[in-house]
Order: structure tokens, then C-alpha cells, then sequence
């Protein structure tokens, strides 16, 4: 409708074109960026098939909505405003370069792939936003890294229990990290390790988490006990509890073992397991340092967000983060050497730069000033 030029590339990503108004058409464009994607989540009785269907949007007069799925929200706002500026001749702008990009969500797949060697732009603005008057100036580097440990499994004979850590706060592995939560993942591991003090053990299922970037709320396993001291495992759970919630922001954490209706079963040996429980109490978790620019910004830290333990190997995956690049690498080398010391494989993907803090950035001033003098009110500069 509005004849401009574009370009959409084999990942579907779309690049916009708009001259420059009146008097501003040889001024140096400016680059606006956004995505388009969002998280499909929906409830468990909702019918909408979102990978073909549209959602059901409605409002309630203040807020607007998807009836039984997620809506998304930065996604919305960043094309909105960038489309808007295009269609709308009366307000005054230089040459614009408007970037749409696919897959921000997975792993910043659509950026990582697009091609901008046609734009003409050095100055950007992400629009990706959920709040007015809060610029965001920097934000972490990311990646996912898995450590493989292979085990052994053999028929073990003896009575057989399960157990639970529950009832976590969890949270976003980026905006959350810092809230002294506990992780479900590494409280099982320090539940096992005293167990194993007090008798031989040997697991036969293992799972925590669903997300690598979400903090775990919930973990089980299953273990099949060799000692004859089955009545000791919930104080230990009792007392592992108590802690947790004293030294967590924590109120609603559980801890605790149930007795299963069996007998044995096709369980890791007593040496693989005894090397998930090293393995699972060495990694690595949480905040790893905090940032000398910007006050209580995390700078680095990582998550312990998967767990899963398959027929011969375990998978424990992290979400690391930092917005110091070399941080990011440094971290990502330390999982590499606990994985080799521990006898693992290591895999990485998802790796994206962090955005690093410009203590002077003429951009940056020049939007604040400009802010303060349209609306009265000195915007907020934070990092994510």
C-alpha cells in the first residue's frame, strides 16, 4: 500500500526501506529493529492450533489480550511503532531502515542469519519494549552449553523410594537470577549427597526442570536403596527443607520422600551414580559476578535449567549469560573443564555477543535529552 521497498530473506526475516521526509531525505538513515515472534504458550484446555492458527485477541477497556494464549508483547510494540512511522507522512524522520527479524525468542536465531550488508544506517534503536520511559543500553551475551555424562545401568534388587523437591518460586533465568531462589536441580543434588553418606544408592529416573532460561521449581528421582536405613530419608528431607526455606526466599519449599511399590529395578550402578551426584553438586550456578558500571546489574551469571537422565547418559543444560563478552567465553570454558574432569562430553549452541555498556554514547544522551523535553520527565537508563 505504501510502495516501499523490501526485502524478505529465506528465513523470513523483512527488511523495510522509508525515505526521509521533506528537508530530512539526505540526512544519514537511522536503523529501527524488532522482532516478530513471540512465546507460544496456551492453556491446557484451549483447542488453538498455534503453529497454523490465529489467536483469539480481545480487551478488557485497558488491557489488551489472547484468550487462552500468550499475546506477546515486545514483539507487538517494536513492529507497531516502526510501522506506524512509515504510514504516518506528518511526522518528520531521515531515511528509515527498519529491521523484523524471526526467532528472537528460541536463541536470536533471525538476527545471527539476516544480512544487513545493504543498509546504509550506523545508528540503531531497538524498539523491543514492554514499558515507556525505560531505555535499555545494554543487555547479556548468551548461550547453552550441555554436559554429557555417560552411565551404566545393571538389575539392582532392593526397596525403592522417590524423591521430591517442590514448590520453588523458579523465575526467569535473566531477570530473576539475582533473587536468592532456590534452583530444584541443585537442592536434589545436595538431598542425594547426604542420603548416599548414609547408605549405598542407585538411580533409576532422574528430571528437573522443563527450560534451560527458567529456573527449575521442581525435581524427582527414583533410586533404589542398598542400606536398611529407609526411615532416615525424611529427616534428612525435614532438615534439608528448613534450610531452604531460611536461606531462599523460599516460604513454600517441600522436600520430602515417598516409598515406591517395588522391588528393584534397571537402575545406574553404584559408581554412576555416585559420579551424577559429584557431577551434580560441582556445577556451576547462579550469580557469578555483578557488574562495576551499573549498579545491582548482574553481570554474569548462569542457570542450571535441565536435568534429565536418559537410558546411558546424563544431560544437565545451562542458560549462561553475560554482557562482558570475555566473561561469557570464560564461563563457557569453566562448564567445558568441569565436564572433562568429571568424564563428560560438552556441546554448545544458541551463542550470541553480549551488548557491552558505552560509558559515552552520543545516542544515548541525545535520546535522554530529547525524552525529557517531549514529556517532561527524565527517562530511566537501565541494563538487562
Amino acid at each position: 500500500e505504501h510502495s516501499l521497498r523490501y526485502i524478505q530473506d529465506n528465513d523470513n526475516n523483512v527488511i523495510l526501506f522509508g525515505e526521509g521526509t521533506c528537508g530530512m531525505e539526505d540526512h544519514a538513515p537511522v536503523i529501527l529493529q524488532g522482532h516478530m515472534d513471540m512465546v507460544c504458550e496456551k492453556d491446557a484446555d484451549c483447542s488453538i492450533d498455534m503453529d497454523n492458527e490465529g489467536l483469539d485477541v480481545t480487551h478488557d477497556g485497558q488491557c489488551v489480550f489472547a484468550k487462552g494464549t500468550t499475546l506477546g508483547g515486545d514483539n507487538g510494540i517494536a513492529v507497531a511503532y516502526a510501522l506506524a512511522l512509515l504510514a504516518d507522512k506528518t511526522i518528520p524522520h531521515p531515511p528509515l531502515e527498519i529491521i523484523i527479524t524471526v526467532d528472537e525468542e528460541i536463541g536470536m536465531e533471525g538476527a545471527a542469519g539476516v544480512d544487513l550488508s545493504m543498509l546504509k544506517g550506523r545508528t540503531l534503536v531497538n524498539l523491543d519494549s514492554e514499558d515507556e520511559g525505560i531505555f535499555t543500553v545494554s543487555c547479556a551475551g548468551g548461550a547453552r552449553g550441555t554436559i554429557h555424562l555417560p552411565v551404566e545401568r545393571r538389575v539392582v534388587y532392593g526397596p525403592c523410594v522417590k524423591l521430591t523437591v517442590d514448590g520453588l518460586q523458579g523465575g526467569h533465568s535473566g531477570v530473576e537470577i539475582h533473587k536468592n531462589r532456590a534452583n530444584a536441580n541443585k537442592v536434589m543434588g545436595e538431598f542425594l549427597s547426604r542420603v548416599q553418606k548414609l547408605m549405598p544408592i542407585c538411580i533409576t529416573k532422574l528430571q528437573g526442570g522443563a527450560k534451560d532460561n527458567a529456573i527449575p521449581r521442581s525435581c524427582s528421582v527414583s533410586l533404589v536403596m542398598l542400606g536398611m536405613q529407609a526411615e532416615r530419608i525424611n529427616d534428612i528431607a525435614a532438615e534439608l527443607q528448613s534450610e531452604i526455606r531460611s536461606q531462599y526466599d523460599e516460604p513454600e519449599a517441600v522436600v520430602y520422600g515417598d516409598n515406591l511399590d517395588a522391588l528393584g529395578g534397571n537402575a545406574l550402578t553404584s559408581e554412576s551414580t555416585a559420579k551424577v551426584i559429584a557431577l551434580l553438586n560441582a556445577a556451576p550456578n547462579g550469580v557469578q559476578c555483578w557488574s562495576k558500571d551499573i549498579e545491582g546489574l548482574v553481570q554474569t551469571s548462569l542457570n542450571l535449567g535441565v536435568m534429565r537422565l536418559e537410558k546411558q547418559e546424563l544431560r544437565l543444560t545451562f542458560s549462561v549469560r553475560s554482557s562482558v563478552n570475555e566473561e561469557k567465553q570464560a564461563l563457557l570454558q569453566k562448564l567445558a573443564e568441569v565436564a572433562r574432569f568429571h568424564g563428560c562430553q560438552y556441546s554448545q549452541v544458541g551463542d550470541y555477543p553480549a551488548w557491552e555498556y558505552k560509558p559515552d554514547s552520543k545516542l544515548r544522551d541525545t535520546l535522554v535529552r530529547t525524552y525529557a523535553s517531549m514529556f517532561g520527565q527524565v527517562p530511566q537508563v537501565v541494563s538487562i
